[in-house]
């Protein structure tokens, strides 16, 4: 039996988290013991423990830089590989993926995968730290025995990488009441489902609400950018056209847009997208990252399934 430990730097939800979740949960249990190590203690670790996977909080790791506590989370992955002895680390986000691949290389881990869910230099930052972001991420890479990538635009930046495309499995949707009854009767609704952050570039859809005043948004997520975008909805106005939902299953809301739009200045390749075509929904994105593909190839293509049987063949190899 083969010991796979995840490791992902937050423990929110979102695409990672989706992704990981997927994998430790579809695993054959008489081939695989599977951890998850995380940042944290929100949704993602909720989920895992109820579908009775182990995990293993990193209280220092998380996503913004500080010194001291990315040595603390070194060193304690650096024991966590040591004391469990994993087969394979599979690393997923950009600093769970840079401090990991380094702890898991000097601990003598034998196999290391890295999954990019997104280069981290195509974020909205100055130049010389777009070179620096880019030059410390091909260094995470070369740590690492396989590198999947999520989208061709990455895979085509990212040599000799794999690509596994992310997959959806069958959906449920609700009705998306909550969505719907929280604006007047008939009102055309623009939603959108994300983390709240620079990347996601929620803004955008508040800033375009300014101007156009027969738009309703439905903003669904919790994140950093949270108290940015409420004052400037109160600041303009907008209390009654656009509201934050905080964060909903997107099986839950999507039936309550009219629209899905994705104003994303960075992506990998997006779920949300994925869940937004599997609704029939009209779909306004930036096509960024790997957001082309998956509005513009067949749906069967990201199927859940295939992405999971692809990733255990890298493992059984």
């Amino acid at each position: 039996m083969k010991k796979i430990l995840y490791v992902i730097t937050k423990s929110n939800w979102g695409g990672a988290q989706h992704y990981v979740f997927d994998l430790a949960t579809h695993l054959p249990k008489e081939q695989f013991d599977v951890e998850v190590a995380l940042g944290g203690s929100g949704v993602l670790k909720e989920k895992l423990n109820a579908a009775g996977i182990k995990t293993i909080s990193i209280p220092s790791l998380q996503r913004d830089i500080s010194l001291f506590k990315e040595i603390t989370s070194f060193f304690f992955l650096y024991k966590t590989f040591r004391t469990l002895q994993p087969d394979i680390v599979h690393l997923n986000s950009s600093k769970a993926g840079g401090i990991g691949a380094l702890a898991a290389r000097m601990a003598g881990v034998k196999n290391i995968i890295f999954t990019v869910h997104g280069l981290p230099e195509d974020e909205p930052r100055a130049a010389p730290a777009r070179l620096l972001i880019k030059t410390a991420t091909r260094m995470t890479l070369a740590l690492c025995d396989v590198v999947i990538t999520v989208s061709k635009d990455n895979q085509r930046r990212v040599h000799n990488s794999v690509l596994i495309y992310n997959g959806i499995g069958p959906i449920t949707f609700g009705t998306g009441a909550k969505i719907r009854n929280a604006f007047p009767a008939g009102a055309h609704i623009t939603g959108t489902i994300g983390e709240l952050n620079k990347n996601k570039n929620q803004q955008a859809l508040v800033e375009e609400a300014k101007h156009n005043p027969d738009m309703f948004v439905a903003i669904v997520g919790e994140g950093e950018d949270r108290a940015m975008l409420e004052k400037k909805i109160a600041e303009y106005g907008l209390v009654e056209r656009v509201k934050l939902f905080g964060f909903l299953p997107a099986s839950e809301a999507l039936k309550g847009f009219d629209v899905f739009t994705l104003p994303s200045l960075k992506e990998g390749l997006p779920y949300v997208l994925l869940e937004a075509r599997a609704a029939g929904l009209p779909i306004v994105a930036n096509r960024v990252g790997g957001v082309g593909e998956a509005l513009d190839k067949d749906l069967n293509e990201f199927s859940l399934e295939r992405m999971v049987q692809k990733t255990f063949a890298l493992y059984r190899s």
